[in-house]
């Protein structure tokens, strides 16, 4: 993501309020020749409304809608010194009540979560010389204290089914108070009507509070009458203090008291451009730095319930014989409720790469485009604890080395008393035990970046063909189970071969425009991130094959009336013999299977009409319809195994399937035609629909299912506009 040219290092930090946009340019297929750092799918490149040095001017937009929305937006822009210099301030606030009811053991809602609560200022000055030279600085700061995320269960425990919880005295449902859950995996029905509940059981509801500020610059210097040179420079901080209840039931189990990550950012890219002999050639070098460091310092602890719902846990395995609180037996009579673990991660990462990208106009009609970078990539990575309580982990990890311990008990009792993310790190026993041990790591790697486009155009058809070799550096696993057993926590670069070929038309006489591109792209060291339900883990998968056709096309049958349509097919897969015998079972049990979040089609067909009322008054309708067919939301499509001669004998899991839906979003209004007033109202995703972004396993429930909603419900208001 790139906002005014600077490149944005965590979406977190780039996905606040959008006000005051100029354009949005989506760059699908690898990038990197052309400016900015280098990606391997695709960027969003973010431009804001620059200022404007001779007239002033602004804007005031005011919505309220349900769920208690309100929304300020509004920007003015004052020339300082006329065509030489400007300000322009935007602002915006943003607060809405949260769409997840919390519930408590009992059923009781005592409070709401995924609200909106922010807001942002930007200045910018601009400025312009008599020379030439322009360009502008911006300032920007937002805060947001949105309360985020609910996870709601769909498909229960069996130990819950088996009634254990109620034996160790955490109730029949074990701090699970939704109304509806799904008893099997195949229970599609009963998981969505759980999903379409929107509630969530929590001992407390999560809070955040995030800062992020930056300044960018940007300056354009002519150097003669074809050449100028670019600088873009940026500067941002981010920080996040969030507390949340990690286990996602009423139970108190396990919490992240405080979880505080602090991003430091820096980028300059200089570029220098122009043209050669007589046009024929448009030419581009540049360089482009980057300097990020994160630290995540989060506290973290073991709740009054743990034990209890170890004991419900281990229950069935061992006949009940240790009890309801089965660590203090075994641990010498410790308790796990005092367990505390401040935890630090960090990580200081530097990009460096240098690139040109040229369009040579072979013919009129025919023009060769050639384009490469280099790229070096380094991170420094640590994992430390500050400091730690937890006695039941010393004691059991002990008892394990001399042999306490009933032998088929010891993965199972350390893996729920030595809970990695709150037990000791570096214990002698980590040797040979499950437990985390710190580490500092080094990442470094380097790749050249190419690629060739070649395009023909016709009197009103372009058709272009292109070839990208594109790279994404690989990095540091900054968990606390990432170094466990001495392994590494790196991961590998991912590099990616992109084909594609397209047209680009317009008919009667501009009335119909129609682009299409069918594109393939084979990824080798394809990353993956995979939440399991208490950690991160990541790994790199041999291969990966995303291929496809999308069709865009606006239909303009009458001056008042407009049509979009789009479609995109994509195949987006894991080949069926990508496991070799030497990789792991996580990934050998990808093979053959959709890559996560990636459905086979997305449409959306849209209209728009408006109509004169007066001379200066307009009416418009305009509505948009969206498909989405069914698409996974966990990565692994089976239970992933034990061992190599289980691979492949689990079975699917459907239940991790999102149906296909489809939205309705529908917006009427009357506006000033000379820019003075608007009044519109507006509903999106008309027809309620619910979709899941990712399933997981319920922290420490044992066959718990959870997921986390992606589409907002049905929203609707009214917003009121005006320009001066």
């Amino acid at each position: 993501m790139f906002i005014d040219g600077a490149y944005q290092s965590r979406p977190s930090v780039a996905l606040a309020e959008f006000v005051d946009v100029e354009r949005v340019e989506v760059l699908r297929g690898p990038q990197g020749t052309l400016f900015g750092r280098n990606t391997s799918a695709g960027a969003l490149n973010i431009t804001n409304r620059r200022p404007d040095l001779s007239e002033f001017g602004g804007f005031v937009n005011a919505t309220y809608g349900n769920f208690d929305q309100l929304s300020l937006q509004g920007a003015v822009n004052v020339p300082l010194v006329e065509d030489s210099l400007a300000l322009r301030v935007t602002g915006a606030y943003r607060k809405r009540d949260g769409f997840i009811g919390v519930l408590d053991a009992a059923g009781n809602q005592f409070d709401s979560t995924n609200d909106v609560d922010r807001y942002l200022v930007r200045g910018q000055i601009g400025f312009a010389t008599d020379g030439g030279i322009e360009g502008r600085i911006i300032a920007d700061y937002s805060k947001d204290q949105s309360s985020c995320c609910g996870a709601i269960e769909l498909l229960r425990s069996p130990i819950e089914g088996a009634g254990l919880f109620n034996l160790v005295g955490l109730g029949p449902r074990g701090g699970m108070a939704s109304p509806v859950v799904a008893e099997s995996p195949f229970d599609q029905s009963t998981a969505r009507e759980a999903l379409d509940n929107r509630l969530v059981s929590l001992s407390r509801a999560p809070v955040a509070d995030v800062e992020n500020w930056g300044i960018t610059g940007e300056v354009e210097v002519p150097i003669g009458s074809d050449v100028d040179l670019i600088y873009v420079g940026s500067y941002r901080e981010y920080e996040a203090n969030e507390s949340f209840d990690s286990d996602f039931s009423a139970i108190d189990v396990f919490e992240v008291d405080n979880n505080t990550t602090a991003i430091e950012t820096m980028t300059h890219e200089l570029r220098l451009q122009g043209e050669a002999f007589g046009g024929r050639l448009d030419w581009l070098v540049g360089a482009f730095y980057s300097d990020e460091d994160i630290l995540s310092t989060p506290t973290l602890s073991l709740g009054v319930d743990y034990d209890a719902l170890v004991g419900a846990t281990l229950f069935g395995p061992t006949a009940g014989m240790f009890g309801a609180n089965p660590l203090r037996s075994l641990s010498g009579g410790f308790d796990p409720a005092v367990s505390v673990a401040n935890n630090a991660f960090g990580q200081s990462s530097q990009s460096f790469s240098v690139f040109t990208h040229n369009v040579i106009s072979v013919t009129d009609r025919l023009d060769l485009t050639l384009g490469l970078r280099y790229s070096d990539e380094s991170k420094d990575g640590f994992f430390a604890q500050p400091s730690v309580t937890n006695p039941v982990c010393a004691s059991l990890a002990g008892r394990a080395a001399a042999g306490a311990l009933p032998p088929a008990l010891v993965g199972p009792v350390i893996g729920l008393g030595c809970f990695p993310l709150t037990a000791p790190a570096d214990l002698p026993q980590s040797a040979f035990l499950p437990l985390p041990q710190s580490f500092n790591a080094r990442f470094e790697d380097d790749e050249l970046i190419y690629t060739a486009k070649i395009g023909y155009e016709f009197d009103n058809v372009n058709l272009y063909a292109s070839f990208t070799h594109g790279f994404k550096s690989g990095g540091i696993n900054l968990d606390a189970t990432a170094g466990v057993g001495s392994s590494s926590p790196t991961f590998e670069s991912e590099v990616v071969d992109a084909y594609e070929v397209g047209m680009k038309g317009r008919f009667l006489d501009g009335a119909v425009t129609a682009n299409l591109a069918l594109f393939y792209q084979d990824f080798s060291n394809f990353q993956i991130l995979e939440f399991t339900g208490t950690q991160f883990q990541s790994f790199n998968v041999l291969q990966a094959i995303s291929s496809g056709f999308e069709l865009e096309t606006t239909i303009r049958p009458t001056d008042g009336l407009t049509f979009n349509a789009s479609l995109a097919y994509t195949d987006a897969r894991y080949p069926d013999d990508c496991a070799a015998t030497t990789d792991p079972l996580a990934t050998q049990n990808l093979c053959g299977f959709s890559l996560t979040n990636a459905p086979d089609i997305v449409a959306i067909v849209g209209a728009n009409y408006e109509v004169a009322l007066s001379d200066n008054i307009d009416l418009f309708l305009n509505g948009q319809v969206r498909t989405v067919s069914d698409n996974r939301t966990s990565t692994q499509g089976r239970a992933v195994p034990t061992t190599a001669a289980a691979l492949g004998s689990t079975p699917l899991l459907p239940f991790d399937v999102q149906d296909g839906i489809t939205t309705v979003n529908l917006r009427l209004g009357l506006r000033q035609v000379d820019s003075g007033w608007g009044i519109e109202a507006w509903v999106t995703n008309l027809t309620d629909e619910t979709a899941r972004g990712v399933t997981f396993n319920t922290a420490l429930r044992s066959g718990s299912r959870s997921a986390f909603i992606s589409q907002e419900p049905r929203m609707y208001g009214v917003t009121l506009r005006g320009e001066f």
